[in-house]
């Protein structure tokens, strides 16, 4: 039995009294995301949305939905007015603490180190920490490594953020990070990001190329700075009754349909991410690859120890070391 197989098993049997009779046909399940359908996340929900649909023959009909507003779609999961939820791991450290251990910047060399640690032991530790929590964490997918951009100024060293508001998610990790590099982070949903850029309530944002291209975020910006300093995680999480109420040979095909989910979205962000420069300047911004990373670190290294203290350091360790069999 797979790790995830056994995950899901013991989901299974924490909501086994709350489990109905097995599933009828058209059965439907719930899924929302937040980011349009054409994109890395909705690539990602309808990939499972037609693949489970497939798998079951039909038997199962999945509803997708876009909602922006994630910590919103968690909380739907938990309670269960939703059955499944696409959502960055921003606000989900704020329901399951461990998950901030992959919000810290610099951590990951590149995506294969970042996809690699997700998918091994270390990974699926973090996602068996979901049930305590009255949530289920399924796969790991992505939104890729998070980049600056504002309507101020270029941003070449980390001098140049001083006194910019810049647009975090509610993440106490990210949140630090940019206190710490002398920005004013400025927590808020992503439903009122581009109304915040327009009116000038935020001068920046920092997300995927994924997102900004998206999101056409390239309107109501300007610079685009490649750091490149946070890689962003994205998970399938889903309300523990759902999981309880699959049977046996259903749940594998759920997880068969995740894993295509996860296949599709990493393999858009990683085209997104090479056409998406190109696309950036193409849409007028102005674009900065070259950064000195040695000099982001060093500015953040009072924020390193913090997290040292604060986050499982033996875990970072291991991420940091880790290294592909």
């Amino acid at each position: 039995m797979t790790t995830l197989a056994r995950r899901l098993a013991f989901a299974f049997a924490l909501a086994a009294p709350l489990a109905t009779a097995p599933a009828q046909a058209q059965t439907e399940i719930t899924v929302q995301h937040a980011l349009p359908a054409n994109s890395h996340t909705g690539v990602g929900a309808y990939t499972f949305k037609e693949a489970f649909e497939r798998l079951t023959n039909g038997r199962y009909r999945v509803i997708a939905q876009r909602q922006d507003n994630e910590r919103e779609m968690v909380e739907s999961a938990q309670i269960g007015t939703i059955d499944c939820t696409f959502t960055s791991t921003g606000p989900v450290g704020n329901f399951v603490p461990e998950v901030r251990l992959f919000d810290v910047p610099f951590l990951f060399r590149d995506a294969a180190h970042a996809r690699g640690v997700l998918d091994s032991e270390v990974g699926q530790q973090v996602l068996a920490r979901f049930p305590a929590r009255g949530l289920v964490g399924v796969v790991w997918l992505e939104n890729g490594f998070r980049n600056m951009t504002n309507s101020r100024r270029e941003i070449n060293t980390p001098a140049d953020l001083r006194g910019l508001k810049i647009r975090t998610m509610e993440n106490q990790v990210h949140m630090r990070a940019f206190q710490t590099l002398g920005a004013l982070p400025t927590p808020m949903a992503f439903s009122e990001l581009i109304p915040a850029l327009q009116q000038g309530t935020v001068d920046g944002q920092e997300n995927p190329i994924s997102v900004i291209v998206a999101n056409n975020i390239f309107q109501v910006q300007r610079y685009f700075t490649m750091t490149r300093h946070v890689y962003s995680p994205q998970v399938m999480i889903c309300n523990p009754q759902t999981v309880a109420r699959l049977s046996q040979a259903d749940r594998a095909l759920f997880y068969q349909a995740a894993q295509e989910a996860q296949r599709a979205n990493r393999a858009r962000v990683t085209a997104d991410d090479e056409a998406g420069v190109a696309e950036l300047r193409r849409r007028g911004m102005t674009v900065i690859t070259e950064v000195d990373t040695a000099a982001f670190q060093a500015a953040l290294a009072p924020a390193f120890a913090e997290w040292e203290r604060t986050l499982d350091a033996a875990t970072l360790r291991r991420i940091r070391d880790w290294q592909p069999n």
